[in-house]
């Protein structure tokens, strides 16, 4: 985002306090001393090729024309351009590769985006990972190509301190950087991969000890706690880690904070999917910045609700996370146009503190959804 993470000074305007305001939700919580990052995140960054407007799914033999194409920062990068976009201080450690893959994803975070990636690093001769996604169908498949970074690989020892962090939980164990994070007092954000061996190893959840919150979806919660039933499955995991949501896609979200006492479920929003990639990611940075925003469990559900729906709109990943511009737009409509439930207008009404009438923040600059091209 172009709006910077300190709050507007006191000669500023009133409309333009408030638009400052709604871009930083932690403007009020920030002081001397603070974390310099509001999110840390570390993991691999791929080159996203996605094709969109297939009818079917691609049959042996033939050959399909899509009708919408574009290219993106993936993998981790999804992630880490939902926090910046929503106003959080982000800070990211990956390798990227020195081809014009890597020129292109490293330029689109740290110029275009505004990620802080100090902690990154480029790996010469290594080109980068590509995964291409095809969405038909409400769905998606994936092909990727990639090789293990050579050393060195991405490193946190330069790991800023924050006031949160994102981590994967894997049945090796916890790594080093999350349990100094903890110990720094960092919040650590969890979920956790599909488990391939089909085993679901409840020791995977061990890492839960040095976690605030842990956000698997339906599938991954049921198959770990061995239940049938997402709101079974928070209820387990609630037992096993201070803040348990669950996500199920159409289904909405299902969460238990146990530090507030609050339980919430919240329906999906209906929307029409082009592209599902990096919804869960998107969802993520909505609760996370909800969190460290303070806001009641059922509006933290709600906002990342708001933002996976808004989201899986448009193609690709990291690029089509939604900004404070995306939101405002869809809560101006949805007031002053209909289209939405009183169900839903009463749910999203606490979006009126956030974004205070006759404002809107305005369109940052940011990543373009191809390789860009080169002059001559």
């Amino acid at each position: 985002m172009s709006t910077t993470g300190s709050p507007p000074p006191a000669s500023a305007a009133p409309a333009e306090a408030s638009a400052a305001a709604a871009t930083d939700p932690l403007a009020a919580l920030r002081g001397p001393g603070d974390p310099e990052q509001d999110v840390f995140l570390t993991g691999t960054v791929f080159l996203d090729i996605v094709f969109t407007g297939l009818g079917h799914a691609p049959v042996r033999g033939t050959e399909s024309w899509a009708r919408g194409m574009g290219s993106s920062p993936g993998g981790v990068a999804n992630m880490a351009t939902a926090f910046r976009r929503l106003g959080l201080r982000t800070s990211l450690a990956a390798a990227f590769g020195d081809d014009v893959y890597g020129d292109y994803c490293w330029e689109s975070l740290a110029d275009d985006e505004g990620i802080d990636l100090t902690p990154s690093h480029r790996a010469p001769g290594w080109h980068s990972p590509v995964t291409v996604s095809m969405a038909y169908e409400g769905e998606r498949t994936m092909v990727s190509h990639g090789h293990a970074a050579p050393p060195p690989c991405p490193s946190v020892a330069g790991r800023p301190r924050s006031r949160a962090c994102f981590t994967s939980l894997t049945p090796g164990g916890t790594e080093d950087w999350v349990r100094d994070a903890h110990a720094e007092g960092s919040r650590i954000f969890a979920d956790v991969g599909w488990d391939g061996t089909g085993d679901w190893d409840p020791e995977t959840l061990a890492g839960l000890a040095h976690c605030h919150a842990f956000l698997p979806n339906a599938t991954e919660a049921q198959h770990y706690t061995r239940t049938d039933s997402p709101r079974r499955a928070v209820a387990a995991l609630a037992e096993l880690v201070p803040v348990a949501v669950v996500t199920d896609g159409a289904g909405g979200a299902v969460a238990v904070d146990q530090l507030t006492g609050e339980s919430a479920e919240v329906p999906a929003l209906r929307v029409e999917a082009l592209d599902p990639t990096g919804a869960g990611d998107v969802f993520v940075a909505g609760f996370t910045t909800g969190t460290l925003a303070g806001w009641p469990l059922a509006d933290r559900l709600a906002f990342a609700n708001l933002t996976a729906g808004l989201s899986v709109q448009h193609f690709g990943g990291s690029l089509s996370a939604p900004g404070w511009t995306e939101i405002a737009t869809w809560w101006q409509y949805a007031t002053r146009c209909g289209g939405q439930s009183e169900d839903v207008m009463r749910r999203y009404r606490f979006l009126d503190d956030l974004l205070p009438p006759g404002t809107r923040a305005a369109a940052p600059r940011r990543a373009t959804p191809t390789i860009g091209f080169r002059a001559t």
